[in-house]
């Protein structure tokens, strides 16, 4: 008696864990692509003179309980064309580069939290405690002084928080969205 016993609670735990692996995701890769697609658009046309502002595309990841992450490598500023009778940048180069990189930091501080803002927004089935996170990493070349510069910028927020802050036009995102620069 003993032994059926046993085998029927392991067997309803078995299948509660088995139906538990075959649930559909709360949040499909559907509508991860579609928020993907919406962040490469809103980086590729940051700086118009930028044709290689994302050097690959961006990812997301729903992680249940937690919420979803999206990561972009950016590349603020194009570096000087290297070629055969061009080795490497010259002095002048790297320091006019480096200007332009750090003039646009803020810029982009300002589209990730933007960024943020939307894609907690178009997020529905994200539930409304759960996280929206956006990493935008920045692309580098070995020659470029990376004084000053962080090698990533890491956006977040609760959905609920940040749906909020969108609809009532915040100006003040300081307690909605946390930013860590690393």
């Amino acid at each position: 008696m003993k032994c059926f016993l046993l085998a029927s609670v392991l067997f309803a735990a078995a299948s509660s864990l088995l139906q538990a692996a075959t649930d559909p995701p709360r949040v499909s890769r559907t509508t991860l692509i579609g928020t993907e697609e919406n962040l490469d658009n809103r980086f590729r046309q940051l700086w118009s003179d930028n044709a290689y502002a994302l050097p690959g595309p961006t990812r997301g990841v729903y992680l249940d309980g937690y919420g979803v992450v999206f990561t972009a490598e950016v590349n603020l500023v194009t570096g000087p064309l290297i070629h055969m009778f061009h080795p490497t940048a010259t002095p002048e180069e790297i320091t006019a580069h480096h200007a332009t990189k750090l003039k646009r930091l803020s810029e982009f501080r300002k589209a990730l939290q933007t960024a943020l803002l939307n894609a907690a927004v178009s997020l529905d089935s994200v539930p409304d405690d759960e996280q929206v996170v956006l990493v935008g990493m920045l692309a580098k070349y070995p020659w470029e002084d990376l004084s000053g510069l962080p090698r990533q910028i890491l956006v977040q927020g609760q959905k609920k928080k940040l749906v909020e802050a969108k609809k009532n036009n915040a100006s003040n995102l300081t307690d909605v969205i946390r930013v860590i620069e690393n």
